[in-house]
């Protein structure tokens, strides 16, 4: 078979499908080996590849969803479901994307905050108190947990941290999270959960029986004294949250205190019925 027997047929080389479906010779060797877009036929001799002109719609389909910075995984997932479900799946797929946009666009603003020198402007906006905190019981469950997994970590384990406690005589105080190291994108802390609790014989028994699979214990969480700041619903997203915990760490040099201990994050209300605007968490650190 010739080259202009094939091009009768509707086969087109390589660089004529390229420039076609506007894209470059090197895009559609990749899309191939990724089984996003394989030619038509591939010349066993000379390996070269051949395209239909009936491919030049997926091609440019491929392309323009490259131009949203789409993963090619994803794409693969698009462009071989039907109509109805591609177009859901680009929906959720720039639904995260707008979602990880703002969050990008307030860590900028964060950043331009403290690149200009104006952090303690910042702070200004944080009341911080301190409140003395009594000795309690807990229910903890231990992970090391990278950032953007904390929204379906922290409520999954409080969740089961608080059936636990129900077996033993009850919630005393409220949930909060303790961050024994960094948690970040890169950072995977741990962070540790924690329920304080009634009965701590009832909740050993608990942990030893039903919260071996998460790991789950009992300690005793010495009394301390907090700095901390009331944050809204809103500002508990990261990177809002940060400039909340700056604010405390720099209160607490301003008044010759000593960080005494990890710093933690106390819901004290109903997450689920706060609205944006509502007081959900205190960000605090142990201070002596």
């Amino acid at each position: 078979m010739t080259e202009d027997d094939r091009v009768d047929k509707d086969l087109l080389t390589i660089g004529a499908f390229a420039s076609r479906a506007r894209l470059s010779a090197k895009a559609l060797r990749l899309y191939d080996r990724l089984g996003l877009l394989p030619p038509a036929y591939v010349d066993e001799v000379s390996g070269y590849r051949y395209y239909r002109a009936g491919q030049t719609e997926r091609a440019r389909l491929v392309a323009l969803l490259r131009q949203l910075d789409m993963p090619l995984a994803r794409i693969a997932e698009v462009v071989e479901a039907p109509e109805p479900e591609a177009a859901a799946l680009l929906a959720a797929y720039w639904d995260g994307a707008e979602a990880r946009f703002a969050s990008q666009r307030a860590l900028a603003g964060y950043l331009r905050g403290r690149l200009s020198g104006r952090s303690s402007e910042m702070y200004e906006k944080f009341v911080v108190e301190t409140a003395e905190v009594p000795e309690q019981v807990v229910l903890s469950e231990t992970r090391h947990v990278l950032a953007p997994e904390l929204p379906v970590w922290i409520p999954g384990s409080l969740g089961r941290l608080e059936q636990g406690a129900g077996e033993a005589g009850g919630i005393t105080g409220p949930p909060f999270v303790v961050y024994h190291a960094e948690v970040s994108v890169e950072s995977d802390g741990p962070a540790e959960s924690c329920v304080p609790v009634a009965d701590e014989a009832a909740a050993r028994a608990w942990a030893e029986l039903r919260g071996r699979a998460t790991g789950a214990r009992v300690r005793v969480e010495p009394a301390r004294r907090v700095a901390y700041v009331r944050i809204t619903k809103a500002q508990v997203a990261h990177p809002q949250i940060l400039a909340a915990f700056e604010a405390v760490e720099h209160w607490v040099a301003g008044q010759g205190l000593t960080v005494d201990g990890p710093c933690r994050e106390i819901y004290f209300a109903d997450w689920d019925a706060a609205g944006p605007g509502d007081p959900v968490c205190d960000v605090a650190f142990p201070v002596r």
